[in-house]
């Protein structure tokens, strides 16, 4: 008789992204869910041991990138465009993780993004592959948060 619940990792296959005000289709791939930090050494000339103190740096972020099949929607081409217009339109989101009830199971959520590149397809008249478009947001801040205790 087992005396423990078996815990099963969630798959990276159920997975939906929300981005304020802006309707897009679902994405292939997300990646760049980073969070990382400087580490500044600091010593005083009191100190007796002959080594440096590291103290917390700034935080830092790695840009998110996104993928997904072509379709219809040029929000993400119109969202590009205002910011190399010069207009500031940041924007909050979040990449939701699911269960296999399709239930959200975690969210990273990102601050203040904005598109800093998007790339159209590779185009092959010989290929039979999908037309991906890519994004890359570049953003403020990522924090993780669980939803409720679903598996």
């Amino acid at each position: 008789m087992p005396t423990d619940i078996r815990t099963d990792p969630f798959r990276s296959f159920n997975f939906r992204v929300e981005i304020d005000g802006l309707t897009v289709a679902a994405f292939s791939e997300v990646s760049g869910l980073t969070a990382e930090g400087d580490a500044v050494d600091y010593r005083e000339g009191t100190d007796a041991i002959n080594n440096v103190r590291k103290l917390t740096g700034l935080r830092k972020y790695a840009n998110l990138m996104f993928k997904r099949g072509y379709v219809q929607d040029n929000s993400l081409w119109q969202w590009y465009q205002q910011i190399a217009n010069g207009e500031n339109i940041r924007r909050n989101g979040s990449v939701i993780l699911m269960n296999e009830a399709h239930a959200d199971v975690m969210r990273w959520n990102f601050e203040n993004a904005w598109v800093n590149k998007i790339e159209g397809p590779g185009l092959k008249a010989i290929g039979n592959e999908v037309a991906i478009e890519s994004m890359e947001l570049v953003h403020e801040g990522l924090t993780l948060e669980l939803e409720g205790a679903g598996s």
